[in-house]
């Protein structure tokens, strides 16, 4: 069984929806599948059909959470420390063509959101990342072209 690394805050958030899905959205949809049953034939029942369908996805979400969860392997990133880039850290990168400064921490994949400075360990540039130093230069292939970044700061919080 894979063992599926994240942060503790990264699991907590899936922990959070998985609660919210299992003691919100069941029951609402529960109702609303008993609510269309009362309005008769449910083959042509439009209301009826999509509070399944909605059924349907919340229950292949729930199985996914738990699946995901029961194989998380959490990793306490302010245990974490060192010079070089791993799994929890937050570095700071400078683009060598245009000094731009961004600053990303390396997650799980489930927990990646690029716009909050959330990158996916599996994506290329985190990728990339791995095992460097302060002062290093790296060379990544991104779906918008090769890119040079400068590893300014990496700091473990």
């Amino acid at each position: 069984m894979e063992r599926v690394p994240m942060t503790a805050d990264g699991y907590a958030r899936l922990g959070a929806e998985l609660k919210r899905l299992k003691t919100e959205e069941r029951p609402s949809i529960i109702k609303a599948i008993s609510a269309a049953r009362e309005h008769g034939d449910l083959s042509e029942n439009a209301e009826y059909h999509a509070a399944r369908e909605r059924q349907s996805f919340v229950e292949g979400r729930v199985r996914e959470l738990e699946d995901k969860m029961s194989r998380a392997e959490v990793i306490d990133v302010s245990k974490l420390s060192g010079k070089q880039i791993k799994f929890g850290a937050t570095v700071t990168l400078a683009d060598e063509e245009t000094d731009e400064k961004k600053t990303y921490q390396l997650v799980g994949a489930d927990e990646a959101d690029v716009n909050n400075g959330r990158l996916s360990i599996t994506s290329p540039v985190a990728r990339a990342l791995i095992g460097r130093a302060i002062g290093d230069s790296v060379h990544v292939n991104t779906p918008n072209g090769s890119r040079s970044y400068e590893v300014m700061k990496i700091n473990y919080r």
